[in-house]
């Protein structure tokens, strides 16, 4: 297929909760260089996507808040490409408006859609998968995954089963799980058939369009309303937006579709969602330390992750073990690593105090 066929759809909309006191409401981590890379993570997925597919042709999805964010961190994307959501709505409202936008450029387009916050170390596989993918779903009546090998029985993960057959890229999906229970996540790896989902889809517009048209026809005539890429197309989105079933792509889509492929691969991929995938993906030092700034002083302390905003602050630590200390302009943290999943609960707990709020 040309390269003008191909098109991706950037989603960055989330703020990233887990990953607070670093990631907030206003400053969310998919727009932060959280790994000290001189990129922030939507920068990142931009390069490698460019690679394959012209600048014209690459969308971004967000939160109205972040469109002028987007709009600095990006300036090669055309300015109309990056679009505003007025309301939270979920994976699949925000993938059937950008498969419509794009539709109506082009309807024999074949689109990926890339979380905007993802770590990917090999970039040369990534981008071959990717044109499998491609191939794939422009030719067959395909929704087609990238579906990551893993390494560890992870709980914070969804994970895609596999029908196997031998010798082949790619294989037809059995079922979806969500985030599964220590012993369930266990007896997948053990089985040898399930992979992480990375939310990472590629599909043509038209199988999309039929995906939703048969599994959530509800939404798709919410959205049949609109003009797409013309001047009423935003006050029609912001008309129709409280009326959409707030549904992820999985859920709404992918879990009943008799149609999902899966290619399996090894990407050296994060999703950077916790703090301890943050510590796993950054240099250490020889007390097996991630530390962000250099006046830092450690004694008889190994595998903490050490973060300051503050540059020109000095931090000393002394006898602790396996710790998540963050500290920002209003905030600091500082916790277990192993309880990196309940940095959500404190998010909310924090919320309910009086004027909690400026925290987030």
């Amino acid at each position: 297929m040309s390269k003008s066929d191909k098109y991706c759809v950037i989603m960055a909309g989330g703020i990233g909760s887990r990953f607070w006191p670093l990631s907030t409401q206003k400053f969310p981590k998919q727009f932060q260089d959280i790994l000290g890379t001189g990129r922030t993570m939507i920068q990142q997925t931009y390069d490698r996507i460019s690679k394959m597919i012209p600048d014209e042709n690459i969308f971004v999805i967000t939160n109205t808040e972040y469109v002028s964010l987007s709009h600095q961190q990006l300036p090669e994307i055309p300015e109309d490409n990056v679009v505003g959501e007025p309301l939270m709505k979920n994976t699949a409202a925000c993938n059937l408006y950008m498969a419509n936008k794009i539709a109506e450029i082009n309807p024999d387009a074949t689109m990926v859609v890339l979380p905007a916050d993802h770590l990917i170390l090999k970039e040369d596989v990534f981008l071959e998968k990717l044109e499998l993918a491609f191939q794939q779903a422009s030719t067959h009546d395909y929704l087609v995954t990238l579906g990551i090998t893993p390494t560890r029985p992870d709980t914070g993960y969804g994970y895609i089963q596999f029908v196997d057959k031998k010798d082949s890229d790619y294989f037809k999906v059995k079922t979806f799980t969500e985030k599964p229970i220590l012993e369930l996540a266990k007896s997948f790896l053990e089985s040898g058939d399930f992979l992480w989902n990375a939310g990472i889809f590629i599909w043509s517009v038209k199988s999309i369009h039929n995906a939703f048209e048969m599994h959530l026809p509800e939404m798709t005539q919410h959205f049949t309303a609109c003009e797409y890429n013309a001047e009423s197309e935003k006050s029609c989105i912001e008309l129709i937006y409280p009326k959409v079933q707030k549904i992820s792509i999985d859920n709404g889509i992918l879990e009943k579709a008799k149609n999902v492929y899966v290619i399996p691969a090894d990407l050296g991929w994060s999703d950077l969602g916790t703090w301890t995938s943050v510590f796993e993906n950054s240099e250490k030092d020889e007390n097996n330390n991630s530390i962000n700034i250099k006046s830092a002083l450690t004694y008889d302390s190994e595998g903490n992750i050490i973060h300051v905003k503050n540059n020109s602050k000095a931090i000393v630590i002394d006898g602790l073990k396996d710790y998540i200390v963050v500290d920002t302009e209003k905030v600091l943290l500082i916790c277990p690593r192993e309880h990196d999943q309940l940095i959500k609960e404190y998010v909310l707990d924090l919320k309910s105090l009086k004027k909690g709020d400026k925290f987030m």
